[in-house]
């Protein structure tokens, strides 16, 4: 009993911290996790040891060598030179820019993570904005959106989707193949929605479209040869995550693979590369795992995953439509990655005890991923454009983003749910 309720008092502290914002997230994730294994030697139930099996290190691999495939790509300025370029193909029409920045964004989020798409996309869709005199609120919001509706469609667009990978056994073509569908969907849907909730912004004509012609999107790409090399790198990762399943490599290490490629054929200077690798984000994942697995080594999860297993005896396709929808309520509330790595293990032990833990697998996919997009804080990625938004005339609010995005969040997981049911009743699913 002492075990459960010390590991339980860690996790929910160190939970409250995350979520508070009174500290940056990484010194709370290990400061639980130093506190974690403190508690866990003193009443005997964890160590360090345990606390190193409890990391996922195929995750924290898989991240590590896609951002530094992003950290070589991103000085070149090639994301900045296709965003230009699908600006000037609109021609002005706010409707059309709106389409194609989002789903440029939506795409790329696809094989990169949409953390460092938003990152990279946002400043130069306020750029272009600016210069066409248009209100820049509703390409931020769309941009976040797709991006994180984009991401639950792979093994690495979204990292919920690489620690769900990874814990139960999926591939790249996992993904694809069952969310694929899903996200198209879903992104047809919320594509539709955005000019109903915008309707005066995507009526409203450019100031000057004079000034839109004379954007070059050849400036901004600052090192073609460079950006040539790395989208052989990428697609030569993309390519091996497709088959990475016969040749029996895991993610984590397709993606090294392409990290020690581009670094040894491009051969840029290393340590301005690494200053482009998200360290905060890597040591969060770190102390997440560890805590979470100090909850586990005390019986604290296998019993949740008991009273879960009572649920999905009395009828998978209940268990999974609940945790869907489930998942994306606190997704909504909370950050989903902390969210996600509490539910790993839960799952897991489902699976253990003989329940059909698929179906739930890609119903937590779909919560965590649709359901971020409900508030400014249930995603990294939306985070990030309120925090661009900030440096425009036109500051996104947390009522405005709820207003707008509520809706495309409640039509996202009532799509994932028909797709949920209608895979697990055909197999697709299990």
């Amino acid at each position: 009993m002492i075990p459960a309720i010390s590991s339980g008092l860690v996790f929910i502290a160190t939970y409250v911290l995350i979520f508070s914002g009174r500290v940056h997230r990484t010194s709370a994730a290990l400061a639980g996790a130093v506190t974690m294994i403190a508690v866990g030697i003193g009443f005997g139930f964890y160590d360090f040891d345990r606390a190193m099996e409890a990391v996922d290190f195929n995750t924290i691999g898989l991240l590590l060598g896609m951002m530094i495939v992003v950290g070589i790509i991103q000085p070149t300025g090639a994301f900045q030179y296709f965003a230009i370029r699908l600006s000037r193909l609109s021609r002005g029409r706010p409707w059309l820019l709106f389409l194609g920045l989002s789903w440029f964004t939506a795409l790329v989020s696809t094989v990169l993570d949409n953390v460092t798409t938003v990152v990279i996309v946002a400043p130069v869709t306020v750029s272009i904005a600016e210069v066409m005199g248009i209100n820049p609120v509703p390409f931020l919001l769309g941009e976040a959106v797709l991006s994180n509706i984009g991401g639950v469609a792979t093994l690495v667009g979204d990292p919920p989707n690489i620690i769900i990978g990874s814990a139960a056994g999926l591939s790249f073509n996992d993904f694809l193949t069952r969310l694929g569908p899903v996200v198209l969907a879903v992104l047809a849907v919320a594509t539709a929605i955005f000019p109903l909730l915008f309707r005066r912004e995507f009526r409203a004509r450019p100031r000057d479209l004079a000034n839109l012609e004379r954007l070059d999107a050849r400036r901004a790409l600052v090192d073609p040869p460079t950006m040539r090399k790395m989208f052989w790198v990428l697609g030569f990762t993309v390519l091996l995550y497709f088959v990475h399943e016969p040749l029996r490599l895991p993610p984590g290490l397709v993606a090294l693979i392409g990290a020690a490629v581009g670094l040894l054929w491009v051969r840029p200077k290393v340590e301005e590369v690494m200053t482009l690798v998200h360290w905060d984000v890597l040591l969060f994942f770190i102390g997440l795992f560890v805590v979470v697995g100090g909850l586990e080594s005390a019986g604290v999860l296998g019993f949740v995953s008991r009273e879960l297993g009572a649920l999905a005896r009395s009828g998978i396709l209940i268990a999974a439509v609940a945790m869907l929808w489930l998942s994306a309520l606190m997704s909504a509330v909370v950050d989903n990655i902390p969210f996600t790595i509490a539910m790993v293990p839960v799952i897991r032990a489902l699976g253990a005890q003989g329940a059909v833990a698929t179906p739930l697998w890609w119903a937590l996919a779909l919560g965590v991923g649709f359901g971020g997009n409900a508030t400014p804080i249930g995603a990294t990625a939306n985070v990030v454009v309120i925090s661009v938004s900030e440096r425009t005339p036109y500051r996104m609010s947390t009522r405005h983003w709820i207003s707008s995005a509520t809706v495309i969040t409640l039509m996202s997981c009532l799509i994932g749910t028909l797709f949920l049911i209608l895979g697990i009743e055909t197999g697709w699913f299990l």
